[in-house]
């Protein structure tokens, strides 16, 4: 078990489950939170066994936003000298942790419970598939607060989902129900709640299966031409499609296609 304090990795199989851990206030951010995030991100990086990242909430939560009392000034809890050097040192990390500034090699999870809402909300768009409980409650907050979104939201929210329920979203800071996030595209899966991780799991478990050369590539060439010409588009998919066939991994696959078994991927 690592992590911080408001903070707990762990692993399952190839998959790194990374637990925001503040039950008592629904898991809002904290510096401690943020730095753990982050360096879950670079440790799953790093790590070539993993292969996949689940991202949840503990005590029946995702994460409820912002910490409204350190922002009023009362200070993050649990915050240590330690951790102000480190933001610091790097004024960017809490926007890394939140996946505004920084987009993990490894496909990214998320396993919603409860509340995801305000902050939540803006982590959530920088996931790659989204499972949630039915009982999940999504949405951004910030203006019934007099606050901005600057998480990330005015400029990926409609890239993600429809214009329309982007900006309703946005500017009506109201609550939207599970089913609701799922029919607007903001959500991927419903499921009975309680059950959100583990179906998060059987995702990643799928993810892991397949050759990780492959899975990272086509990641990083699904982000890498979103906003691409179809031209440009085609022509960065092959300049990251076409060195995948030179690896051994490539070889495997095809080998153990015929030989009807499952393949072993190496990462070569």
């Amino acid at each position: 078990m690592g992590g911080t304090e408001h903070l707990t990795e762990r692993r399952e199989g190839a998959t790194l489950v990374l637990t925001l851990n503040r039950p008592e206030a629904k898991n809002a951010l904290s510096l401690p939170m943020l730095v753990g995030l982050y360096d879950g991100w670079l440790a799953a990086d790093a790590d070539d066994t993993v292969r996949s990242v689940v991202l949840t909430g503990a005590g029946g939560a995702f994460c409820a936003g912002m910490d409204l009392k350190a922002l009023a000034g009362h200070g993050m809890a649990g915050e240590g000298a330690h951790l102000r050097d480190r933001l610091k040192a790097d004024p960017d990390l809490h926007w890394k942790a939140m996946l505004r500034h920084h987009r993990p090699r490894k496909p990214v999870i998320a396993a919603v419970e409860g509340y995801c809402v305000a902050g939540g909300t803006e982590i959530l768009q920088g996931t790659d598939i989204r499972v949630a409980g039915q009982s999940a409650t999504f949405g951004l907050f910030e203006v019934r607060r007099g606050l901005f979104p600057i998480g990330g939201s005015t400029v990926r929210l409609q890239r993600q989902i429809p214009r329309t329920h982007a900006l309703e979203m946005l500017l009506t800071g109201r609550p939207y129900t599970a089913r609701e996030a799922a029919d607007i595209g903001l959500i991927g899966h419903v499921v009975p709640d309680g059950t959100a991780l583990g179906r998060a799991l059987e995702i990643a478990e799928q993810i892991n299966s397949c050759g990780p050369l492959a899975v990272e590539a086509v990641k990083a060439s699904v982000y890498e031409t979103a906003e691409l010409t179809e031209t440009a588009g085609l022509a960065a998919e092959l300049a990251r499609g076409w060195p995948v066939f030179d690896t051994a991994d490539a070889k495997e696959g095809a080998r153990a296609f015929a030989e009807k078994r499952p393949p072993v991927y190496r990462r070569a």
